[in-house]
């Protein structure tokens, strides 16, 4: 039986400024009033993300990537997404929003939201959970996230865009990209797929991959360390056009997926997705 006071308004979960988690020699600082997005990952002292308001490793939910001209369509209707990079919109609006902080311990936390949030709404009300784990001996992270409906089903996606620092600041030889995909989405112009499946092809690369055994990617940061992307989605865009950073990016479908590729949440069939990062030094 409930022991709250009726005459007293619920209590709204906190909205922390950043949740610290910590196990062996590594740090992880999320920041859900950020996005929800993994604001540093410290290894023995040595950060792996890209710092910035902008940067480090954030959520893409509820679409990933490219939505051609922000437009796309449920049954009948058709919903217009605001064009954040013209003339598309881009990587979900989850980013863009404030978390609830639901549960934190020292080595976990999970956080939500709800779609139909003014701020940045969808045109479905639901949740998204996003569950942050750092293994207890501090050797990997698992990030796990769910999108639920609470009405209509509608499609959508879920991923994540980290932002992995080139080189770690020592002077030492910059990452290395190594991963075996069965095939490359063939980018148009426009850059989002054509829909025509390609031999991989070398980089650099702002590309979609499928991978239908499971992302498996590694990042080698020579003399230093190894550290391996895994998930059982089997999309993944790897993105390395920059000086600072590279980005592997495991995710549910492939960019402009809501149209092409749609993958329907229901109420008894949420989308679930996960990605865990593993390492070991190779000092």
């Amino acid at each position: 039986m409930s022991t709250e006071n009726p005459a007293e308004p619920a209590r709204k979960p906190r909205v922390a400024r950043t949740v610290r988690l910590a196990a062996g020699d590594t740090e992880v600082a999320v920041r859900p009033d950020n996005g929800c997005r993994i604001e540093s990952l410290r290894i023995g002292g040595t950060e792996l993300l890209r710092q910035g308001a902008k940067y480090g490793c954030f959520p893409m939910v509820p679409w990933c990537g490219r939505i051609e001209h922000g437009r796309f369509r449920n049954g009948s209707e058709t919903h217009q997404m605001p064009l954040n990079s013209p003339p598309h919109a881009i990587h979900g609006n989850g980013r863009n929003l404030s978390w609830r902080t639901a549960r934190t311990t020292g080595t976990t936390a999970a956080f939500t939201y709800d779609l139909d949030d003014p701020a940045a709404p969808w045109p479905y009300p639901g949740k998204v959970t996003q569950l942050v784990e750092l293994a207890e001996d501090g050797g990997s992270l698992t990030l796990s996230m769910g999108v639920e409906t609470y009405d209509d089903s509608f499609p959508a996606q879920a991923g994540w865009h980290p932002w992995f620092l080139r080189d770690l600041g020592d002077g030492g030889e910059g990452v290395r990209i190594d991963f075996d995909p069965e095939w490359q989405e063939e980018r148009g112009e426009d850059h989002l797929p054509t829909g025509r499946r390609i031999d991989p092809r070398p980089g650099p690369w702002d590309d979609c991959f499928g991978m239908p055994q499971g992302v498996d990617v590694t990042l080698t940061w020579p003399g230093r360390l190894e550290l391996k992307v895994t998930s059982r989605a089997e999309w993944v865009v790897v993105y390395d056009e920059q000086e600072a950073a590279v980005c592997v990016e495991p995710q549910s479908g492939p960019p402009n997926g809501l149209n092409t590729h749609p993958r329907l949440v229901t109420p008894i069939d949420p989308l679930e997705i996960s990605t865990t990062w593993s390492w070991r030094s190779l000092a």
